[in-house]
């Protein structure tokens, strides 16, 4: 067990000073329902962008970003575009704005100000609640599980069990570490709201830039030493064409079988699709989880914004420091790893493997809790937004509208005590429920985008076309596995999101329009661009000095040039530790260029409040 003692000490020394914080900012959390839920939305946007990058330094997405960088090399930076990671660029640009101008506390209340609060409008208000809170607790149960395992890896059960009084199976050492740190993560979080998780995730961040700069200067002095890393001719290259050409048959065999076991052959027009569908995504916004709780929580639409633009300067580099330190790592000393499981490779073993074979004591410990902190502020964050739609969205709307803060506070530590139960449980049946909530997860994302681009953009689109365009996409989404069986989801995306834009837009055109009191005061209050024109017409006529938003080209070139930031601030730190210095050189030149026209046609031009 490579753990030693010291490591021990500093794991211990993090999950108590994340204890403290939430005794420290529990009497001022119960102060009301803002004060716990959005943190009284007096917490600066740096503050907030920061947490929100901490909370998004996943384990089982650095897990995922080692492995497609070790087998596709600097093109795996467009890979991530699959989430979309581009959707933070959307939000900054002009999403947070919007989203934060309705002035709400979750995105379910979201739906009352685009729809209104009359029994019509009920179906998109109920619709987004199951959505929120089945994905928050399918978020949860991996996480939970996945924390285990990764923990089990540095922690061998047989190391623990001869100092417990009990006995516990092997097969379950995942799932007591998992308990024992999503315990820690409940204290903090549940008795201080945001701002302890906000606070906390600060830490996190920190620990994680003086783990990922350590670990790159130790990757960068082995490359040199050895001059040039074992990788097939386009490894180090960051463009492609149609076809990926990339053959490990000389150096990896193995990895040739993962590349063609992706699925994401011919590369380009797995690349042109992936494109696309982010770009629809990004447009649908946020969905109602952490993200969008953080969005909620700025002061201002301007804070909100600028929020967003920190997390791309703060998570990338960072983040990219370390997947491509681990992987340089993994390469040049892979004949030594141990990455296999019953006779065969797992390339998402490098990350554990390296960082438990190569990285000195303490360091290590620092690297866990690192790590850990990134589980534990998802975890936080996704739980303080499942608390706020259930006491927010069901007990305060439909059970006690004139609850005290006193019956505020209790009942988010009795529906926060439920819903971390709810997600403990199903971690444990993670082995047999594995299939079928990646395939709700699945469903949930594939039913999403169709009704939330159209819910921004089109005036006669009402409640019923939102749940009829969120319900056709999921179910279609659901069948679309046993139709296409053993087909990469990408390719039958354009097949869900026809269905369920039709069935968004039938389901719209099929049934009364909203009464244009809702749809004028939303519009006013958001300012969105799009196909409002006679809503705007409305507005106009009753007042003459109102704008209609017409930034639609300028929002567009600013997403264009905020991508191309965003990839060369992504580029930077890969063409950095592999110690390639032209590249970093015109990574480095294409950011300034882009911060510098980001500088005059965005920044220069956010609203004042």
């Amino acid at each position: 067990m490579k753990i030693k003692l010291i490591d021990f000490l500093v794991i211990i020394a993090y999950l108590l000073l994340v204890t403290v914080i939430g005794i420290i900012l529990k009497k001022q959390a119960q102060k009301s329902k803002n004060d716990y839920m959005l943190g009284g939305r007096s917490m600066p946007f740096w503050m907030l962008g920061v947490s929100n990058a901490s909370g998004m330094f996943d384990i089982s997405g650095t897990v995922w970003m080692v492995s497609i960088m070790f087998v596709y090399g600097v093109k795996s930076i467009w890979l991530p575009w699959l989430w979309p990671v581009f959707n933070q660029i959307f939000m900054m640009v002009y999403l947070s704005i919007w989203l934060r101008r309705s002035n709400v506390s979750t995105g379910a209340e979201w739906m009352l100000t685009r729809f209104g609060d009359k029994k019509d409008a009920l179906p998109s208000h109920k619709t987004i609640i199951a959505f929120a809170l089945l994905s928050c607790l399918g978020f949860m149960a991996y996480g939970f599980i996945g924390l285990g395992k990764f923990i089990e890896i540095f922690i061998p059960w047989h190391f623990v069990q001869p100092y417990l009084p009990f006995t516990i199976s092997a097969a379950y050492a995942a799932h007591v570490y998992g308990v024992i740190f999503t315990l820690f993560t409940v204290f903090y979080s549940l008795l201080g709201g945001m701002k302890s998780i906000v606070w906390a995730d600060l830490i996190h961040y920190a620990i994680m830039v003086v783990v990922s700069v350590a670990i790159a200067v130790i990757a960068m002095t082995a490359l040199h030493d050895a001059r040039s890393l074992p990788v097939p001719m386009g490894w180090n290259n960051l463009f492609f064409g149609k076809e990926l050409d990339m053959d490990w048959s000389t150096h990896i065999p193995e990895v040739n079988e993962k590349i063609k076991a992706n699925g994401f052959s011919p590369f380009g027009y797995f690349f042109a699709l992936m494109t696309a569908k982010g770009i629809l995504a990004s447009l649908a916004g946020p969905v109602p989880s952490y993200d969008m709780q953080k969005v909620l929580s700025a002061k201002t639409p301007r804070e909100a914004a600028l929020m967003s633009m920190i997390v791309n300067v703060v998570l990338l580099p960072t983040r990219y420091l370390l997947i491509t330190s681990v992987t340089v790592l993994g390469l040049l000393f892979y004949k030594d790893l141990s990455i296999s499981i019953a006779d065969k490779t797992d390339f998402e073993r490098i990350l554990p493997a390296v960082l438990n074979t190569y990285i000195p004591s303490g360091l290590l410990g620092l690297v866990l809790v690192g790590l850990m902190g990134a589980f534990m502020g998802t975890f936080a964050g996704t739980f303080n937004a499942a608390q706020a739609y259930l006491v927010n969205d069901i007990y305060l709307k439909s059970f006690n509208p004139k609850a005290t803060n006193k019956q505020i506070s209790r009942m988010n530590y009795l529906l926060g005590l439920a819903v971390v139960t709810i997600s403990i449980l199903l971690g444990f049946l993670a082995k047999d429920v594995n299939s079928i909530l990646q395939w709700i997860v699945s469903a949930l994302f594939g039913g999403y985008i169709a009704s939330n681009v159209l819910k921004w953009h089109w005036w006669r689109f009402n409640s019923s076309g939102f749940f009829w365009g969120m319900l056709s996409g999921i179910l279609c989404a659901l069948a679309a596995p046993s139709i296409f069986p053993g087909t990469v989801p990408l390719f039958y995306f354009p097949i869900i999101l026809l269905i369920s834009t039709m069935g968004a837009v039938t389901g719209s055109l099929l049934t009364p329009a909203m009464d244009f009191d809702t749809l004028k005061k939303f519009y006013k209050t958001v300012r969105p661009w799009g196909f409002w024109e006679p809503v705007a017409i409305a507005v106009k006529s009753e007042d003459p000095s109102f704008e209609p938003n017409r930034r639609f080209k300028w929002d567009m070139f600013n997403v264009v040039v905020g991508i191309t930031a965003q990839t060369s601030i992504t580029a930077l730190p890969v063409f950095l530790v592999l110690l390639m210095p032209e590249q970093t050189a015109i990574a480095a030149a294409i950011l300034a260029v882009s911060a510098l026209i980001l500088w005059k046609t965005w920044y220069k031009q956010l609203p004042d409040h």
